[in-house]
């Protein structure tokens, strides 16, 4: 009998605590997204997605559309595309960003490069070091954003998330992913 009862006390466990593990990442994930930068903030991050060729993802697309936006309205701000090459893709996340922004009217002095991350993680570590990074508009899509900051404040970068919309026919996927990343992340660090 008393093992029974805890068979299906340990039953329930298994099923209630991902499920509001996921309840709860759900809800930082949106509360995050909502959140509307300030104006004037110096830099501006940009995080990679997949590249196809030497053409950009629609989720990389609406990146940089959402970070033309901010940089338009706040033309002294500078922009870091971060991003590195992965398989399927002939230049750099980064380089990709960098021509968006180029033939959108954004000056090269105003593109900062750091194509050599293969991670979030990454994408925060090797700006914050490449170029001194205290305070920072992060731009990537809506799902991906609490992680992106929680891993940038970790690094001592104070971080205003603007966030891009997922594409719809990834939202499934992505949000799967992201919540296993949410929890590596609590457990690593990274």
């Amino acid at each position: 009998m008393i093992i029974r009862k805890l068979w299906f006390i340990g039953s329930m466990l298994v099923l209630v605590v991902p499920i509001g593990l996921c309840i709860y990442y759900y809800q930082q994930i949106k509360a995050t997204a909502a959140e509307k930068p300030p104006a004037n903030v110096g830099h501006v991050i940009v995080l990679g997605a997949k590249v196809n060729g030497t053409e950009m993802s629609l989720s990389l697309q609406y990146r940089v559309s959402k970070a033309l936006d901010y940089l338009k309205e706040n033309p002294e701000a500078k922009v870091i595309v971060s991003g590195g090459q992965g398989s399927g893709e002939d230049i750099t996340e980064a380089e990709a960003m960098k021509r968006f922004f180029i033939e959108n009217g954004i000056s090269k002095d105003h593109i900062l490069v750091e194509d050599e991350s293969t991670s979030t993680y990454e994408n925060i570590i090797f700006s914050k070091q490449k170029f001194n990074i205290k305070e920072a508009v992060i731009v990537t899509s809506d799902f991906h954003l609490y992680r992106a900051k929680k891993l940038a404040e970790k690094q001592g970068i104070k971080t205003y998330p603007l966030a891009a919309p997922t594409p719809e026919i990834t939202k499934v996927q992505a949000y799967i992913r992201e919540f296993a990343a949410i929890t590596k992340m609590f457990l690593t660090g990274k």
